[in-house]
């Protein structure tokens, strides 16, 4: 077996142990913090935006420590692309989204339409758009709208709410499922 071959099936082997633990370490939103619990040393997050053409991979929590400039990375990244605004992302809503790519084993990162918005872009795509909400938790750092190439948003979305950790809305015709650290529900938008 070539080094190649080695590292990608302990990769996948990794990923697949992290969604198991995550499933089954998750059943209520007070344990948001530790649902990966258990699932390795390490925690990773893959996003493209098609807004600004950057892309990150990285693993941001190791040894049950989040990894400050990987989450100042991913802030960056997430930033609002109209401003060029920064916020500090929850790390819980990075946890959902790394529990979640791991659930559906998925290569590709996620494509992020949205991540945080300041309260200028989210009253102008409020005006624009009744689906977008007055107290929209993409405004505190909390939320994420992503779309995961190879995957339907019905299995994206199922993964997510099997976290149990924060809310999921599924968006079928426009192809994006929200994730947010919030309070755990689910919706059609």
């Amino acid at each position: 077996m070539s080094d190649t071959e080695t590292t990608s099936l302990s990769r996948r082997a990794l990923l697949r142990a992290f969604a198991a633990t995550a499933v089954v370490a998750a059943p209520t939103y007070a344990n948001a913090f530790g649902f990966l619990r258990g699932a390795g040393d390490i925690r990773r997050i893959r996003f493209y935006s098609g807004r600004t053409g950057e892309s990150v991979d990285t693993i941001y929590w190791i040894e049950g420590e989040y990894i400050p400039e990987a989450m100042k990375e991913i802030s960056y990244f997430m930033r609002d692309w109209r401003s060029d605004a920064v916020k500090n992302i929850d790390p819980r809503a990075i946890d959902i989204m790394a529990a979640t790519h791991a659930l559906v084993d998925a290569d590709n990162p996620y494509t992020m339409l949205s991540g945080y918005r300041s309260a200028q872009t989210n009253a102008l795509l409020r005006s624009r758009s009744r689906g977008v909400a007055r107290n929209s938790l993409h405004v505190k750092g909390q939320a994420a709208d992503l779309r995961l190439q190879g995957r339907s948003v019905k299995q994206v979305s199922s993964a997510a709410a099997s976290c149990s950790a924060g809310g999921v809305g599924r968006y079928y015709r426009a192809n994006f499922v929200h994730m947010d650290s919030g309070n755990v529900r689910t919706w059609n938008g």
